[in-house]
């Protein structure tokens, strides 16, 4: 109770406008990814049902993100099954970026590892969010994934920062970590230079065929200590309720507001894995009496909030 107490004072202090960021994510190329994240249906190495598909086109895309903003979102996230984008990658991305732009949404993607070139040219293209998860703490991060490094993150995050797009970088809980793991991951988050703009906190989704689909489910209230101490150490970051909150519920969702969550995921689909819908997730702020955050009209503003 002392823990919700002070973050909610926190976050109270750094947003007295209250407002619930909407943001909905999409899959704009799913699967065959050669990473072996050990929570990812996406990987090509689980048998997890999923099928690699192509990356979309801007059509599709657009379509896709208007549908998203008519239903409240603010911000479009773009999700592509990479572990390291090609350099035509980024071009195609590009356009994707550009044309969602147009639309008047704050942009964000999630392309696996960037170098600095492939970050500025994100960055021309209009990208206001690129997001990187660090996943764990570092001492933890190889029991999750061994295709790549804990240092290979943060270089990708340094890349971003470096080209002047915001940072939006979290992690997630359940995959079998102690307690000190989290405190650590948030740690790592906290202790960035800049911490992250955006800090996004999942709750494991236990997909069948990935080496943790059998992993304990992590108990609801430590679930919303770790949005309390994300609140607490990141003040100015917007705190997102991400993957797993379709398990959490009505009840536990209220509790993670109460300590400093201001952002969902919104819509019926996270990647590959279900969702809260959006009349569900209209209902339920409705019932707090929290309401979505306007939809900006320039970056600046945007930026800015």
């Amino acid at each position: 109770m002392e823990l919700l107490w002070r973050a909610q004072a926190t976050h109270r202090a750094h947003w007295p406008q209250g407002d619930i960021e909407l943001a909905t994510l999409l899959s704009v190329k799913t699967g065959g990814c050669p990473e072996n994240c050990g929570y990812c249906p996406q990987s090509a190495e689980f048998d997890t049902g999923v099928k690699a598909e192509k990356l979309m086109n801007v059509q599709e895309v657009t379509q896709a993100a208007q549908a998203a903003k008519d239903a409240g979102a603010t911000r479009f996230c773009m999700g592509a099954a990479w572990r390291a984008p090609k350099d035509r990658d980024i071009e195609k991305m590009s356009e994707l970026i550009t044309a969602v732009k147009d639309l008047g949404l704050q942009t964000c993607a999630t392309l696996g590892m960037l170098q600095s070139h492939q970050a500025l040219a994100l960055k021309d293209a209009g990208l206001d969010y690129y997001n990187h998860n660090l996943d764990t703490a570092p001492e933890y991060y190889s029991d999750v994934v061994s295709s790549r490094q804990y240092q290979d993150r943060l270089d990708t995050l340094r890349h971003v920062r470096d080209a002047g797009i915001n940072v939006c970088c979290g992690g997630i809980v359940g995959m079998g970590e102690a307690p000190v793991h989290r405190a650590g991951l948030i740690a790592q988050l906290a202790n960035l230079s800049p911490y992250p703009e955006s800090v996004p906190i999942n709750s494991l989704v236990r997909v069948p065929g990935t080496p943790l689909a059998d992993s304990e489910p992590v108990d609801p209230l430590d679930f919303v200590r770790v949005i309390a101490v994300a609140r607490i150490t990141m003040p100015k970051a917007r705190v997102r309720l991400s993957a797993g909150r379709q398990q959490l519920g009505d009840a536990v969702q209220a509790l993670c507001f109460l300590a400093g969550a201001n952002s969902i995921f919104y819509g019926d689909k996270l990647l590959v894995t279900g969702n809260p819908d959006v009349e569900a997730d209209t209902q339920l702020l409705a019932k707090l009496g929290l309401k979505g955050t306007p939809n900006q009209t320039t970056t600046e503003t945007a930026c800015g909030a």
